[in-house]
């Protein structure tokens, strides 16, 4: 139960992180789950399941009025689906349910904004006369939601996670054909990233020398 309340902690945290408070970078799905995996017991799991996540979130700068799914509480979510799991067994149906519960986060900080929206445009006359009182609490309304959403979300994807690891609703085959899935998603779509933003000019020539010194390493 300790383990669990200090991961909901953890998860809120990282879900304030992404946009609202700090943005010191907890929010990485590889922070995010490594620290989650040290909270369950199971750093190696929530590195791994961080890792691949991180891979899909290579892809989204979260910046400005994009979307973007919550990776960072989907990281710890999936987390838990790993914790003491088989590697190859668990990750995959680990990373699936993170994306899952990123996606649906997604939702959750488009609900925000467009509550933020509303809220300001009920006191924007205040706001244009540059009532402090108004500034000051419109602010705080929004963080208020914001750890609203963060603690919900985090809450949910822990309840989640917690029903899929207790009860997994794939057969071992399934599972391996999981983590194939989106082990080979997760570098595709980095890879389709880093070759967007490389350009065709230089950076994709530096882009195939580390993909080339990359392969070295590993094949050493």
């Amino acid at each position: 139960m300790t383990a669990l309340v200090a991961l909901w902690v953890w998860g809120t945290l990282v879900g304030l992180d992404l946009i609202s408070v700090g943005q010191f970078m907890l929010a990485r799905p590889l922070v995010a789950g490594t620290v989650a995996g040290v909270i369950v017991g199971d750093p190696v799991a929530g590195g791994m399941v961080g890792a691949v996540l991180e891979l899909f979130a290579l892809d989204v700068l979260p910046v400005g009025a994009v979307r973007y799914p919550d990776y960072g509480i989907g990281a710890v979510a999936g987390t838990v689906v790993a914790a003491d799991a088989p590697r190859l067994l668990g990750m995959g149906l680990a990373v699936a349910a993170g994306l899952g519960i990123a996606y649906l986060g997604e939702l959750g900080i488009a609900r925000v904004r467009t509550m933020n929206s509303h809220d300001l445009r009920e006191v924007e006359a205040r706001l244009d006369e540059g009532d402090w009182g108004a500034i000051a609490g419109a602010h705080r309304r929004g963080l208020l939601r914001d750890l609203v959403r963060a603690a919900g979300m985090a809450l949910v994807g822990i309840v989640i996670a917690t029903l899929i690891a207790n009860h997994p609703f794939v057969t071992v085959r399934g599972a391996l054909l999981m983590t194939i899935v989106m082990v080979g998603a997760a570098v595709g779509i980095a890879a389709a990233g880093a070759m967007r933003l490389g350009g065709r000019g230089l950076g994709l020539k530096w882009f195939v020398l580390g993909l080339l010194a990359g392969l070295a390493v590993l094949i050493a």
